[in-house]
């Protein structure tokens, strides 16, 4: 096996707290400070410890200099420089400690300021403790520090950091019982967290409670409420919510983004020409959100001609703007553009950062150039850019399309060496790529690996698991292993029903296939075009083509459009069945409903015809392929070639083939 097991690396080592009593730091002259020596103690000043403890980077010794501050006869702690230390403390979440100095604080008889209170509450927010922020406000006037509107509202922030919405309504009411009038910035809090909580109706409520409290909307409480209504897809209500006030470039910024969100991107280049009749200047991020969508959609034209508008208007672009060009430009397979645009992303004075290193080596790994990736990432490297797991899970996935196990495990073992600990999409790629190699076992114990880990897999890691093992007709270890979903806390989606039921039908299992089928519909699994098309399939190929038929119809009733592949399916098992007419209806069927046939179409029906009506009727059948402009492969002249050779001989099936192949 390739892989490093790498568990030492990757187990959570737990954070020790910094000690409460700490040995002074021989970089200190104690003797000097104390006075001994008979020399007079230095005197320090608040100036002085202040200065110390912002420019030592070191916590430990930042805490150790403030412990020794404390104890000695120069200088006696005041609250700024209580807050300087709990402020270094919280940054790195050490906050045993911090709530150890809010004690000693008490003792000492120095009360808490507001300021020392919202950092202590920020730090919590920081380290996603909300909860903890909350008990620490319960306890305020212990401290010696009473609530304000501004404690208040970062303690709400705090709450909506988290989603803690249920908390959030308590809160805002004790505030009220308390006196305090709520400002723009509660308001804005509130906003935020009706919208991020998809109460959009109680936001505009609240928006218009503002103004008649007196406490006028900012651009901030709408921006808030049109990004939420895009969201939903209300972008004409938005729109006429950001026209009652001037609007802003954020305002401007929430409607274009949430346009481009549904490509509407027409309208949101008309926003764009408006903005710039009423003097509202774009900035980066509105052209970047227009360049980024027209990229999506693959119009890369216009990704470039909105780059170049960028420079005429005088915007210069950021490293987004070209990340998105880059990437855009990438996913069409493109990827010498996407080096070009690289290239004048340096000339522009613009250093790539990770993200946009990602976005080229995913193009380079998608256009299956894997050395020209991994010179990239030497280069990445090199320039001092770290890799991160997405790189690493770009490269693994990159491998695993190549079927390059041993490429792909020396990246793995790259990033564990490195300390990168790999989420579950690396996992995820690994499993892929040790499925392709028919590596199951050292696939299924990863998955262990994962638990152990801390980093569970999820429903796309089994999906990637089942489709490895259905290809390579380990169909009842595919089924083992969907029964162990639960396990692991996971449950099937339709990707992996359409999974199973593929390698089941293949297999001939149809007893099972028909339970899975049961299954779905008994958990309101949902059965999209793959599903029909798979039990379809399933049904023709074990020769039950009217339940086939029968299944085609029902999807059309439930409103899922068949596409070319449901027609060739239906098509292939009545031309093996004899039903050559139907097929030809089938035929005439998919130019009505707007499908344009395929050579494997009319290769179906040509054999059909070939087999059961006569090679005239097959030749005619060509010659409407040719006129359709569909051109015939190998494959379809072997199914002529064959028919003709089985009934006319060899000499005259040459003749008859130079005859049809004769040009005039």
């Amino acid at each position: 096996m390739f892989l490093k097991e790498g568990c030492s690396l990757l187990l959570k080592v737990h954070k020790k707290s910094l000690p409460l009593i700490l040995n002074v730091n021989p970089g200190f002259n104690v003797d000097q400070l104390n006075g001994q020596n008979g020399k007079n103690p230095v005197e320090l000043k608040e100036y002085d410890v202040l200065k110390r403890l912002k420019y030592e980077e070191n916590i430990s010794t930042a805490l150790e200099f403030f412990k020794w501050v404390a104890n000695s006869r120069s200088f006696k702690h005041t609250p700024l420089t209580y807050k300087l230390m709990m402020e270094k403390l919280g940054q790195q979440q050490e906050m045993d400690s911090v709530q150890y100095l809010l004690q000693q604080m008490k003792l000492e008889g120095i009360s808490c300021s507001e300021d020392i209170f919202i950092s202590v509450i920020d730090s919590y927010r920081r380290g996603k403790a909300a909860e903890q922020a909350l008990k620490t406000f319960y306890r305020i006037h212990d401290s010696g520090c009473k609530p304000t509107v501004r404690i208040y509202n970062h303690l709400l922030d705090a709450l909506l950091s988290e989603n803690r919405f249920h908390m959030i309504n308590p809160i805002y009411s004790n505030m009220k019982k308390d006196g305090f009038v709520p400002n723009v910035y509660t308001y804005n809090i509130l906003l935020k967290a009706l919208c991020k909580n998809n109460r959009v109706d109680g936001a505009q409520k609240l928006l218009a409670e503002m103004s008649n409290k007196g406490c006028l909307p900012d651009e901030v409480s709408y921006t808030t409420i049109v990004s939420s209504l895009c969201k939903f897809g209300k972008e004409k209500e938005a729109r006429e919510l950001a026209m009652r006030f001037t609007p802003t470039v954020p305002v401007y910024n929430a409607l274009i983004n949430g346009l481009c969100k549904v490509y509407n991107t027409k309208e949101a280049v008309d926003l764009l020409d408006e903005m710039a009749y009423k003097g509202v200047d774009p900035n980066v991020i509105t052209y970047t959100t227009i360049l980024n969508s027209f990229a999506d959609q693959g119009n890369i034209v216009l990704s470039f001609a909105m780059l170049g508008k960028m420079f005429v208007r005088g915007c210069s672009p950021n490293i987004h703007s070209f990340t998105c060009l880059i990437n855009g430009i990438s996913l069409m397979g493109q990827w010498y553009e996407a080096l070009d645009v690289w290239d004048g992303m340096i000339k522009e004075g613009i250093l790539p950062n990770v993200v946009a290193y990602n976005a080229l080596l995913h193009g380079l790994c998608f256009a299956g150039n894997m050395n020209m990736a991994l010179s990239v990432c030497s280069a990445m490297e090199r320039n001092g850019c770290h890799p991160n797991s997405t790189t690493y899970s770009t490269l693994i996935d990159g491998f695993a399309k190549s079927g390059d196990v041993v490429k792909a495990s020396e990246i793995w073992n790259r990033m564990i060496n490195l300390g990168c600990r790999p989420n579950v999409v690396v996992y995820t790629c690994m499993v892929d790529v040790l499925c392709r190699n028919f590596m199951f076992e050292q696939a299924y114990s990863l998955l262990d690996n994962m638990v152990i880990e801390n980093c569970p897999p999820n429903t796309i890691t089994f999906n990637t698991f089942i489709k490895g093992l259905c290809s390579s007709g380990k169909v009842e270890w595919a089924v083992m292993l969907y029964n162990q979903m639960e396990r692991f806390g996971c449950s099937g989606n339709t990707t992996t029903y359409n999974e199973l039921l593929d390698g089941l039908f293949k297999c001939n299992n149809l007893m099972v296939a028909l339970q899975l089928v049961r299954e779905m519909e008994e958990k309101y699994i949902e059965f999209n075009l793959v599903t029909y098309n798979t039990i379809a399939s399933g049904l023709c190929h074990m020769g039950m083509v009217e339940e086939a038929v029968k299944l085609v119809a029902k999807m059309l009733v439930r409103g899922i459009k068949p596409d070319v592949l449901t027609f060739n399916i239906l098509m292939n098992a009545y031309c093996k069945g004899g039903k050559v007419e139907s097929a030809k209806q089938l035929l005439n069927a998919m130019s009505q409903l707007g499908l344009r046939p395929g050579f494997i179409s009319y290769t179906c029906l040509i054999g059909g015809l070939c087999s059961w009506i006569g090679l005239e009727a097959a030749i005619c059948c060509l010659q409407r392929m040719i006129n359709d402009g569909i051109p015939p492969k190998i494959s379809t002249w072997n199914v002529l070639v064959r028919h003709l050779f089985c009934n006319i001989g060899c000499g005259s099936a040459l003749e008859y083939l130079e005859s049809i192949l004769a040009v005039d």
